[in-house]
């Protein structure tokens, strides 16, 4: 249902925009726990899509790192225009937002990026949010299902929610706008981060990587495999406990990646959640849990990467307790909980 509406508003979004310069939605993709198959809250299941956006005519998109050597890195994307004096018949014959007068580009010719969605010559997160939350409004009226749902629009500064009503089903959506970093499955996204991130700033994000990654595993699992119902077991007990769901998701992909799929079927399933317990113990002692994507070598190869991810020192998702002896006493109490 969820990717369906996307398909047709994406469809919608580029006949309406045709004319104009905004970005251009691309096919959305479905990311996190819901499309991975672990959610572990099923009656508040939030369904992400991450929807890559690409440059309109006349604009390129350039990725710049904004902070280096920290865990989470940040890009700002920004908007150049580009000569298309050249280009008249493949774009419809637009003006040249370089080469011709400004008074003839405003008389003639709608807004570039530049001056609609971008602060300063960089590509504004809220704006974009807005822009979409305002385009949804009208673009929902076209589809059928607009006669047999009811969506409502969530508050959200940094990504578009909407909660999609029918009778006694419901459904969160959740949709996170990415930039492509070259041909790979890496993004930066418009995820929700640290509070008071500014708006040019867009977060790397690794979530179609690991989607990609629980797919492959499931198309090369048996039938009868409970490595989404271990996830999601386990998940579930971390309510109420500091230890986050993406973490327990690291141990499980570094488990599903070195443990033959063979072994992760029901009756394996005990043996498999002790296998998940010792490594996040092991992890919480050692201080250390290396990320999944970046710097492993033993990645599905049809997981595209940037070139120096594969050979990249993985960075340590538990750095924060090799930092702080009193959180590393808090996981090692709130291990013993969960246990």
């Amino acid at each position: 249902v969820i990717m369906d509406l996307m398909e047709k508003l994406t469809h919608i979004f580029r006949q309406g925009l045709s004319n104009s310069f905004y970005p251009v939605p691309q096919q959305a993709i479905g990311v996190g726990s819901a499309f991975e198959g672990w959610s572990p809250h099923a009656q508040d299941v939030v369904y992400r899509v991450l929807v890559p956006l690409s440059p309109p005519p006349g604009h390129t998109f350039h990725l710049e790192l904004d902070t280096a050597g920290s865990l989470q890195r940040n890009f700002c994307v920004l908007v150049e225009l580009l000569c298309t004096c050249k280009r008249k018949q493949l774009w419809d014959n637009m003006l040249c937002f370089l080469h011709h007068p400004e008074e003839e580009l405003r008389r003639r010719q709608d807004p570039s990026l530049l001056h609609t969605l971008c602060t300063g010559a960089y590509l504004d997160v809220k704006k974009t949010v807005h822009w979409f939350y305002r385009y949804v409004r009208v673009a929902w009226l076209l589809l059928p299902q607009s006669h047999r749902w009811h969506l409502m629009q969530q508050p959200s500064r940094r990504s578009c929610k909407f909660q999609l009503s029918k009778d006694k089903e419901s459904f969160m959506v959740e949709i996170i706008f990415g930039v492509q970093q070259g041909d790979s499955d890496i993004f930066v996204g418009s995820q929700p981060g640290e509070a008071g991130i500014p708006s040019t700033i867009w977060l790397e994000t690794y979530a179609v990587a690991e989607a990609k990654f629980f797919r492959h595993i499931s198309r090369q699992a048996p039938q009868d495999s409970w490595h989404c119902q271990c996830l999601q077991l386990l998940a579930r007990y971390l309510m109420g406990i500091d230890f986050s769901s993406y973490a327990l998701k690291t141990v499980v992909m570094h488990l599903l990646n070195t443990i033959p799929l063979t072994r992760w079927r029901r009756g394996d399933f005990r043996q498999r959640l002790m296998d998940i317990l010792r490594y996040l113990r092991c992890s919480v002692e050692r201080k250390q849990l290396h990320h999944f994507v970046i710097g492993n070598e033993r990645l599905p190869m049809e997981i595209s990467l940037p070139s120096s991810f594969r050979e990249a020192k993985p960075p340590n998702l538990f750095q924060h307790l090799a930092r702080s002896p009193d959180a590393h006493r808090k996981a090692v109490r709130e291990y013993i909980r969960l246990l």
